[in-house]
């Protein structure tokens, strides 16, 4: 049977994307293979959010194309940046398939289609005619249902559910917006009904994903009782019997409102761990990136969150050098970071990008100058994330454990319910089981312990 080698760019919604493909593919008896050289079927599934992801792919399939174009291989790109190039990849990149956001469910009919294409008799004719590459940028109704199928691991334990398409903020510097199109939910009983399959194939921990997932169904569902439609959700997925654990990313922090605050002090199986974005600590690029909060609003957030849950995990996403932000701007947003201590952040260098207002914003800040601030913030960050693991040690966490480390196959690992990785001695059993860790040492951003159960 034909193999298909698919690698992923990008946050967790293009992994859980690449996951629904894959599925597809097998279901039809493809074979999934880690070796893109012997693989029938490469595709490259990529995130548009940040350049470096783009030219990673793009670079990829220039060292692949040649090679494997001898072999007669589909070769295509998936995701975000398809979307946003479309054909422009068939030219650019001589590729076979080129399939946006709201297709991957067509992606095996096109996988078909090009393999059928590729061994008959006038397979030179076809490989050489970009007329018969295959592009599909178009939008579709209902694509948000589409991603509802996985392709477990053998005693996988956590899982991605993706329960909604777009996002309708429009922040300055985002291309998602243009990339995955509108809000679109799925119906809490489909979701429900996903968690049961996941739970009763062994899955103990799921996380909800979204461009935007604190503000599912906003437009489609009414609010009950003062709760909104994702608290809703929240809900009926903690009634899941058997699920242990409770998650969900990426979210807004408008979409933190009283009702989720308040989720979290009664609803035990939704962890201790918030992604809280604030791109910036400064009001005026706050506003220039189009935020709608602002630094004060930020920390009043905070704080409600630990007044709710105080062992609360909080972890962000910062933006440095965006158009015009000052030195002074930037000491800002890294003064209101040492302010609510992080428990870790994930730093980013402005990237131009395609259509969005910020691209064309004048005071435009210099290469240099954002590798400067990205190191400055990142030392900060990891020193204030260090001293929290260190206030660990000698105290016991409840891990999930997970399998082996991927560092050390001899030991296991597993996550806090922060959120936090914790590697251990244990055996093959333990895996999927819930038990406490006692914090031995730290090495980096891992925790060692020792198991209670021993």
């Amino acid at each position: 049977m034909p193999k298909v080698f698919i690698k992923t760019y990008g946050c967790q919604m293009n992994e859980r994307d690449s996951e629904q493909v894959a599925q597809m593919l097998v279901s039809r008896g493809y074979v999934m293979t880690p070796d893109e050289m012997e693989a029938d079927v490469v595709l490259l599934n990529t995130c548009s959010v940040r350049d470096m992801a783009e030219q990673k792919a793009i670079g990829k399939m220039g060292n692949l194309i040649h090679r494997k174009r001898e072999q007669k291989a589909v070769l295509g790109f998936l995701g975000c940046m398809a979307q946003s190039r479309g054909a422009e990849l068939t030219k650019m990149m001589n590729v076979d398939l080129v399939v946006g956001t709201q297709k991957f469910h067509k992606v095996a009919d096109y996988v078909d289609e090009l393999l059928e294409r590729k061994r008959s008799e006038q397979t030179q004719v076809f490989m050489d005619d970009l007329r018969f590459s295959i592009v599909d940028v178009e939008e579709e109704a209902g694509s948000q249902e589409t991603i509802r199928d996985h392709a477990l691991k053998p005693q996988q334990v956590t899982a991605f559910v993706s329960i909604m398409q777009g996002c309708n903020m429009r922040c300055a510097f985002c291309i998602v917006p243009y990339t995955r199109g509108g809000e679109r939910s799925r119906a809490i009983p489909e979701i429900v009904e996903e968690v049961e399959r996941l739970v009763g194939s062994g899955i103990k921990e799921v996380t909800l994903l979204g461009q935007i997932v604190n503000l599912y169904g906003r437009h489609e569902f009414p609010k009950v009782n003062g709760k909104s439609p994702f608290v809703q959700l929240l809900e009926a997925v903690h009634e899941v019997r058997g699920l242990e654990r409770l998650r969900f990313t990426s979210p807004h922090p408008i979409g933190y409102r009283d009702d989720l605050i308040d989720a979290f002090g009664y609803l035990p199986k939704l962890v201790e761990h918030i992604h809280l974005p604030l791109q910036s600590g400064s009001d005026r690029i706050l506003k220039a990136m189009r935020r709608t909060y602002n630094s004060r609003r930020f920390l009043e957030l905070v704080d409600k969150i630990r007044a709710v849950q105080p062992k609360m995990a909080l972890t962000t996403d910062v933006i440095v050098g965006f158009p015009g932000e000052t030195e002074e701007e930037f000491q800002e947003t890294r003064a209101l970071m040492e302010r609510v201590a992080f428990d870790n952040a994930f730093i980013f260098r402005y990237s131009k990008r395609k259509d969005t207002p910020a691209a064309t914003l004048p005071g435009q800040v210099d290469e240099v100058t954002k590798e400067r601030r990205n190191q400055e913030l990142l030392a900060s960050v990891n020193a204030i994330a260090q001293r929290k693991l260190e206030e660990l040690v000698g105290t016991r966490v409840e891990i999930l454990c997970e399998g082996p480390s991927r560092t050390n196959a001899d030991r296991l690992t597993g996550r806090t319910r922060g959120n936090k990785i914790v590697v251990f001695e244990g055996a093959p059993r333990h895996v999927g089981q819930l038990f406490e860790v006692e914090i031995t040492r730290t090495h980096g951003f891992t925790m060692y312990g020792d198991p209670a159960f021993l």
